[in-house]
């Protein structure tokens, strides 16, 4: 039987379509741009968008990454090399570059009520408080988070030690970074690095990387719901107690505290709280089995006071009551919900009410109900990022390697070392996985000498891990980042003690 020719070309192009669709790889190399506006403050600000990847060269030239990023540009500036630059950083590790990308700082962010919670259909809106008026931004991808993939993206040929581990990421993510600044043309720009979650710990030691390896320096480090390693994943004391005012907060939210303390406002207990845990807790849990019985309980009655917690379970955990039970034990008797996480406003629901930790984190299902179906339609279809590689909110990079840790004080000397560095540090005050005391006490550690304190900044919010998705602290935070930003420009000022 003879074809007709169309059939003909079909058949043809087959074996081409069939090959492309097994391949399903990301371009290591590319970018598109798109132009836009967004309404701040009440002011049109035309932007260009540009979304694309760019490479990670090994030591012979040959990309054995292709990271994912989105540049946001503010047109008609007349001079851009004073405009300063923006990189931001999610965390995870393995987290995509989605969360403050679309819900705090850029140009669009979710379509969610005003407390955060998911709302239907899906979708994005401007965003009328994002610093694109006074900053240019760039939200990067480390490898196997958003688009970017390692080269290839598995097998035996992939040296996961290059990527996988505190050091290498942030080896190899300073050396991109040259290359960006370069291509764009953003050196002579004010650069500050944000980074959320692991992304405080990304951005400590990118301080003194960029400085050191890349003779980059920055003017700013902005560390959002900071994990601090040295304090979460170290038993003792320390790290139990500095939980207490978390506990504190998440308690009064949920109105779990006594009569006399939740007729005060949150400020006003949250000092106390904190007094108590760093001249009373601390001790008394590193006297361990060694504490007198009358003192024990003493200092058990007062947990009890400031956590919502009952006075036993407190002793029966010899003072050291972990964040798993809290969760569980907060409303057992009052509702029998759970709390959350990374941020205890939000309330889940297990199997059953006994138990030491909860089935699951109600935060975390709640936000990729919206962020995942949003950053796949807005990069897709507004910013015209076309590709059938999947969107990793959360990629494969484990193992990590968390060994030798020295990001805090590579911040401390990486400020040392260049006076126009300043650290801005956002928590909320309901997180509960790096919780705001831990981020201050991980600002008290950076400079034990207090020599460069005015140089650290301090701002706490009413929500929880991602502060932002409360529309009244979304404001509150973009604000207070503005008002960081132009404060320490420090255009035509001498670096110099």
């Amino acid at each position: 039987m003879k074809l007709p020719l169309p059939a003909l070309l079909l058949l043809a192009f087959l074996p081409t379509l069939s090959l492309s669709a097994q391949e399903r790889k990301i371009p290591i190399d590319t970018a598109i741009v798109t132009q836009h506006t967004v309404t701040i403050a009440g002011q049109s600000i035309p932007y260009t968008a540009e979304t694309g990847t760019q490479p990670v060269w090994d030591e012979t030239g040959k990309p054995i990454a292709a990271l994912h990023y989105t540049y946001y540009t503010r047109d008609n500036v007349k001079d851009r090399a004073s405009r300063p630059l923006l990189i931001s950083f999610n965390g995870g590790p393995g987290s995509g570059s989605v969360w403050m990308h679309l819900a705090y700082t850029g140009p669009r962010i979710l379509r969610i009520d005003d407390e955060g919670y998911p709302v239907q259909p899906y979708g994005v809106e401007e965003n009328p408080y994002s610093v694109l008026d006074v900053t240019d931004i760039v939200y990067v991808n480390p490898a196997n988070t958003g688009y970017s993939r390692t080269i290839p993206e598995t097998g035996k040929e992939v040296d996961r030690s290059k990527f996988f581990g505190i050091n290498a990421d942030i080896t190899y993510l300073a050396e991109w970074l040259n290359t960006f600044v370069t291509r764009h043309n953003r050196w002579r720009s004010p650069k500050y690095i944000i980074g959320e979650s692991y992304g405080g710990t990304r951005v400590m030691g990118l301080s003194l990387a960029l400085q050191n390896q890349q003779w980059m320096y920055l003017n700013g480090v902005i560390m959002v719901s900071p994990a601090d390693y040295k304090v979460i994943r170290q038993d003792g004391p320390v790290s139990s107690a500095l939980n207490l005012p978390y506990y504190t907060a998440a308690a009064w939210h949920q109105k779990a505290l006594s009569p006399a303390l939740q007729q005060k406002d949150l400020l006003e207990i949250l000092p106390e709280a904190e007094a108590f845990t760093i001249d009373t807790l601390i001790p008394a849990i590193a006297r361990g089995g060694f504490i007198g019985e009358s003192e024990r309980k003493a200092v058990a009655e007062k947990m009890a006071l400031y956590s919502g917690l009952g006075v036993k379970e407190i002793l029966d955990h010899n003072l050291d009551v972990p964040t798993s039970y809290f969760w569980k034990a907060l409303l057992r008797d009052r509702g029998g919900y759970t709390v959350g996480r990374l941020d205890s406003r939000y309330l889940g629901i297990d199997k059953t009410l006994a138990g030491t930790s909860p089935d699951y984190n109600a935060e975390i299902t709640s936000w990729l109900h919206s962020f995942t179906p949003a950053i796949n339609y807005y990069l897709q279809e507004v910013l015209k990022f076309k590709t059938d590689i999947k969107y990793n909110m959360f990629g494969p990079v484990r193992p990590w390697n968390d060994e030798n840790d020295n990001t805090r004080d590579n911040l401390r000397q990486a400020m040392a070392q260049n006076p126009y560095l300043n650290v801005l540090v956002q928590s909320g005050y309901y997180d509960g996985a790096t919780t705001y005391f831990n981020a201050k006490y991980t600002l008290w550690q950076i400079d034990p000498s207090g020599r460069m304190k005015d140089r650290l900044e301090f701002k706490g919010y009413r929500s929880g891990h991602m502060m932002y998705l409360r529309r009244e602290d979304l404001k509150q935070a973009n604000e207070d980042l503005r008002a960081f930003i132009v404060r320490t420009t420090a255009v035509g000022k001498s670096a110099k003690y």
